[in-house]
């Protein structure tokens, strides 16, 4: 199966290796995967700040990047959620519609992917430890997956899996909403991260690297002892 690997900018710009497990987990699990150079933004910020016009030119970018894959795949569902999104808002525009259309039809969230496409419960991943699942905002109420994480998760050896109080809460990162309205967004993660060590987990996982940006950056501020990961990063362990 050939995958073309969605890295978006964050994964990209502050953490590169949890692109390089997305791609030895999906190699692993006996999927080509190439990376189209030319890939950029989603248009995620602009698009929510209100600059829809200036978000489209780089959508457009997008859909002629990944024009030419077969499924794309990201270790985002909130980027992942964008690039759905598209079909949605050039649902008016004839030369545009099909392209965004066919972009969303074969983009996938890493989890969403192994376990609803591939139809893969368990990748054979060792990672002795406690651990707690943050649930993205996005990834569950825009996408829908809910489960495909956990299913993953409770197949991993050694790894048992506290459950997170308030779990369906935000944690304040929401892109922009973090920016705009800081202070709101401090209590938030604040409250987020005492749920976490409510769990006594030595590890927090998630699925959208801008979440785990913004709690591992308030866990760090606190010298906590949790360790935050992506999924990704979980899964492509392989010996204890």
């Amino acid at each position: 199966m050939h995958v073309s690997l969605f890295i978006t900018c964050v994964c990209d710009t502050f953490y590169p290796n949890v692109g390089k497990d997305t791609v030895e987990v999906l190699e692993d699990l006996g999927c080509e995967v190439d990376f189209p150079e030319q890939q950029t933004c989603c248009g995620q910020p602009a698009y929510n700040s209100g600059y829809v016009s200036d978000a489209k030119q780089g959508m457009k970018h997008m859909m002629d990047a990944f024009a030419q894959s077969n499924y794309v795949v990201g270790p985002s569902g909130s980027c992942v959620a964008m690039l759905r999104e598209y079909a949605h808002i050039f649902k008016d525009d004839p030369e545009w519609k099909c392209k965004a259309t066919e972009l969303a039809e074969k983009t996938y969230e890493l989890s969403e992917f192994i376990v609803d496409v591939l139809g893969v419960e368990d990748v054979a991943a060792v990672f002795p430890g406690t651990a707690t699942y943050h649930s993205s905002c996005h990834m569950t109420r825009l996408l829908g997956i809910k489960e495909a994480p956990f299913t993953l998760l409770q197949h991993v050896k050694g790894l048992t899996m506290a459950p997170l109080p308030d779990a369906e809460d935000c944690c304040g990162f929401g892109g922009t909403f973090a920016v705009k309205n800081a202070a709101i967004s401090e209590q938030m993660v604040q409250e987020k991260c005492a749920h976490v060590h409510e769990t006594s987990a030595d590890y927090l996982i998630g699925a959208d690297m801008g979440c785990l940006m913004n709690i591992d950056g308030q866990l760090s501020r606190s010298d906590s002892p949790v360790e935050v990961l992506h999924i990704a990063s979980v899964l492509n362990q392989r010996t204890t």
